[in-house]
């Protein structure tokens, strides 16, 4: 792993270093694991939680530094878990507070964009598997 920015051609920002994700992903799984609402549904769904950080933490790196580390697929366990409105905004909101908290104010609006995008792709796809149309809700903010 390496944390020299001009290694990471298109990342999301020229402040952004591996251990800030680290930080972020870490942070957030604290309060999340925690929370009323999406807690449970990561108590079920995950087993391992180091082995699910790290690979969020990959994931985080590939989106925000292009490092090209995640090779999973991620709408696939999405759209097996019993997934709500309701766990989407939660979801955001825990990740926004935790981004505004651990980064600088322009990084964590670069984490904050994508988050939305990515929570909206999820939404969408898991209406599409049920029939349904949805339109975005989270990046149009």
């Amino acid at each position: 792993m390496t944390d020299n920015p001009l290694l990471y051609p298109g990342a999301a920002h020229p402040d952004l270093r591996e251990p800030m994700i680290a930080d972020l992903v870490r942070t957030f799984y604290e309060r999340a694991r925690l929370d009323d609402v999406i807690g449970p549904v990561f108590a079920a769904a995950v087993t391992d939680w180091d082995d699910h950080i790290a690979k969020i933490t990959d994931f985080w790196s590939g989106v925000m530094l292009r490092t090209g580390r995640y090779n999973g697929r991620p709408m696939r366990p999405h759209l097996i878990l019993p997934l709500e409105g309701k766990h989407f905004d939660r979801w955001l909101d825990l990740f926004e507070a935790t981004a505004r908290e651990v980064c600088a104010p322009d990084i964590a609006d670069a984490f904050i964009v994508r988050a939305r995008r990515i929570a909206d792709s999820f939404e969408m796809a898991r209406a599409s598997q049920r029939g349904e149309f949805a339109a975005p809700r989270h990046s149009l903010r």
